[in-house]
């Protein structure tokens, strides 16, 4: 009986749900100055890929020891992104990130 229940809820679609999530976290933040939160988001995804892409390439090729050394991620025009906790802000980055 609750099987059917949730079978006869509309779906939502992936944009829908998409949307509603962006929603959600942009709160009372304007649009115009959400786009800056969005934007730096997807760079930062961007950058995180081509770094672990770069590591993966690194292993591959048998220099596993240099993952850590920023001068083979450079010399491929990679941003080098160390590994932190994700609660390893500093009290003055946080203070900028806060939205007025």
């Amino acid at each position: 009986m609750a099987k059917k229940a949730i079978n006869n809820k509309k779906q939502k679609s992936f944009e829908e749900t998409l949307w509603d999530s962006a929603n959600k976290l942009r709160g009372s933040v304007e649009p115009s100055e959400y786009k800056h939160v969005v934007l730096s988001l997807i760079f930062l995804k961007f950058a995180s890929d081509k770094f672990e892409e770069r590591m993966q390439e690194l292993i591959d090729e048998g220099q596993g020891d240099y993952v850590g050394m920023v001068e083979f991620y450079t010399m491929k025009n990679v941003f080098y992104l160390p590994k932190r906790p994700a609660g390893a802000l500093s009290s003055n980055t946080q203070n900028k990130m806060m939205l007025p």
